[in-house]
């Protein structure tokens, strides 16, 4: 007993002050998963984070967020349905057709004048947003020499990413998508298909330059350099504070003349923006320049 009570009265020493209880419970839920598991999502957005916490306690059927907690640390299952439902929403490939675009105008220029160019997709929203970039970089003729570093923010999410499939019936709605967004010719002709004829998986000479790796934003420092970083996927879930950590952080992995791809302009007083240009009218898009 004194040992909860040790933890309860550090857990709420470290709390922002809160307006209900439910408040209180959320921000106890998200300390207790830092000190506990070691993910830390006590910077990102209140909206966002309500909001999966929401459907985490649905799925198991709970009805309030001290019940979720209660669960999470004790339970290995219900901590994993919200790391999942906290973690970044899944892609489909070739689901946002002017970021697919705008991929195809850019890759040459910030890859061609490297000798062995890196993308990294921080926080990768799942296996198809990396088979999308994979497939890109084979139809610019790029694909041989560049390296995808796909990273995802647990354990969990990196094995079904490595693992993962698609069932036959889905590359038919997927052709559409990859269509609409310029593509020629039939998206089955990157794929392997199963024995049984029931799935697909992106084919091993694609999937094979393609580094995915566990590693969390909030916490871990600069692991390469980059002639492409995005984030785009990520940014929106995250406070001020937390946002900025993370420009910083993509700061110090983008080489000269590399593209940064965000969610939104980056703020004209930003220490950062000298360093960078925008390379598309209205677009978050950006060149190293200094």
């Amino acid at each position: 007993m004194a040992v909860m009570n040790s933890l309860l009265a550090s857990l709420r020493a470290a709390l922002r002050p809160a307006d209900s209880v439910e408040e209180l419970e959320l921000e106890l839920l998200l300390e207790a998963a830092f000190q506990v598991y070691g993910y830390d999502y006590r910077g990102y957005q209140r909206d966002v984070v309500t909001r999966r916490v929401q459907a985490a306690m649905k799925q198991l059927s709970l009805s309030t967020i001290s019940e979720l907690q209660a669960r999470v640390l004790h339970d290995t299952h219900a901590w994993n349905v919200l790391l999942r439902e906290l973690s970044v929403e899944p892609a489909s490939m070739f689901d946002d057709a002017s970021e697919v675009s705008l991929l195809r105008m850019s890759l040459g220029v910030c890859l061609h004048g490297a000798a062995l160019p890196r993308v990294w997709l921080a926080d990768c929203a799942g296996a198809q947003q990396a088979w999308t970039l994979a497939i890109l970089l084979e139809q610019e003729q790029l694909g041989a020499r560049t390296e995808i570093y796909a990273t995802v923010s647990s354990d969990a999410l990196l094995a079904e990413a490595q693992a993962a499939s698609l069932p036959m019936a889905r590359l038919g709605e997927l052709q559409a998508n990859y269509v609409c967004s310029g593509g020629v010719g039939k998206l089955l002709d990157y794929f392997e298909v199963s024995g049984d004829g029931l799935h697909a998986a992106l084919q091993p000479q694609l999937r094979s330059r393609i580094t995915w790796a566990q590693y969390n934003l909030v916490t871990d420092a600069s692991f390469n350099e980059f002639q492409l970083i995005s984030g785009r996927r990520a940014l929106p879930d995250f406070g001020p504070a937390l946002r900025r950590r993370v420009l910083r952080l993509f700061d110090d992995s983008l080489a000269q003349s590399g593209l940064l791809v965000l969610d939104r302009p980056l703020e004209l007083d930003d220490p950062l923006a000298v360093h960078y240009k925008p390379v598309f009218p209205q677009q978050p898009w950006y060149k190293r320049v200094a």
